[in-house]
């Protein structure tokens, strides 16, 4: 029989010192020892190192300070490479967003680019059909009669001066009736922003005649007699203007009948406003930075305002 078996414990001794006293130290010393561990094996600066040492001095009650100098700290800590600035900021504030956030901000980004520039562009169709609405105005009469007739496509409006009432058939000069009607144009085009491209068409029928060799004469010289009626009094510039003839090549109706023949045979006026400075800097700004976002926008403005491509570029 071993000695211990005829020592008796005191009471004080039992009450004060519980069986699993020990066991818990033990535990409490292996987990020190975890948190050792997962300290030497982290990568870690010397201020958020003192941070820790803090927060495990205060849970176990250790009292006083622990100091850390930075070579003790250099020997527990790995070494960090050379950070930038904005790398140390994110360690110790966690202020970067995440990739997710990241991209969402991107997203609303592009959201708020296309939204301004295809704000900015419906204002401008807004002026350019209020502009038509004048000029519509300003010349009812005519409109009721079926001389002319007024329409706005996208930053253009058109204004079509039909055969019938303005030129005699064959000719290229202006009857006196219509006159008064070129000075009428004259006054509102005056007070309307945009370059003026006056266009002779005619129909399919071919035309030979000592003035006229061809539908081709025949439409520019037209054309030529309607921009000479509308700078004839110096009020309009004569560098906003550009004359062409087209002939036969751009029917508004088929000329396989006669009343789609009348409607071919025109002179029409076409005020292109364009989409002005300021939008044609964000276009090109927008197509160098985010050639996706553009091409998004540039289908938006053209399915949406009927713009021609050239005019956004």
């Amino acid at each position: 029989m071993a000695l211990e078996d005829f020592i008796e414990p005191s009471r004080d001794d039992a009450e004060r010192s519980p069986g699993w006293i020990v066991t818990f130290a033990d535990l409490m010393a292996l987990l020190m020892c975890f948190f050792v561990l997962l300290l030497s094996f982290s990568s870690m600066d010397v201020e958020k190192y003192k941070r820790v040492a803090a927060a495990m001095r205060e849970a176990f009650g250790a009292p006083g300070e622990l100091p850390v100098d930075a070579d003790t700290a250099n020997g527990m800590i790995e070494p960090q490479p050379p950070t930038t600035p904005e790398a140390t900021q994110s360690n110790i504030t966690c202020t970067t967003p995440a990739p997710d956030e990241e991209r969402l901000q991107r997203e609303a980004q592009r959201s708020a680019t296309e939204k301004a520039i295809v704000d900015r562009v419906a204002g401008l169709v807004g002026e350019t059909q209020q502009d038509a609405l004048t000029l519509a105005t300003a010349l009812s009469k005519e409109i009721a009669a079926g001389v002319i007739e007024v329409e706005t496509n996208g930053r253009r409006i058109v204004l079509r001066v039909k055969e019938h009432g303005s030129f005699p058939s064959g000719s290229a000069s202006l009857t006196g009736e219509f006159k008064p009607v070129l000075k009428i144009i004259r006054g509102v085009l005056k007070d309307t922003n945009g370059q003026i491209f006056v266009e002779g068409h005619t129909d399919n029928v071919p035309i030979t005649t000592a003035q006229f060799h061809s539908n081709l004469e025949l439409s520019s010289s037209r054309a030529i007699s309607v921009a000479h009626g509308l700078i004839e009094d110096g009020a309009l510039d004569q560098r906003r203007f550009t004359v062409t003839g087209f002939a036969d090549s751009r029917p508004l109706a088929s000329n396989d009948t006669l009343e789609g023949r009348t409607r071919n045979r025109r002179v029409e006026v076409v005020i292109q406003q364009g989409l002005g400075d300021d939008v044609k800097r964000q276009l090109d700004t927008l197509r160098s930075d985010d050639p996706e976002t553009f091409d998004r926008v540039r289908a938006e403005l053209i399915r949406r305002f009927n713009l021609e491509p050239d005019e956004i570029g």
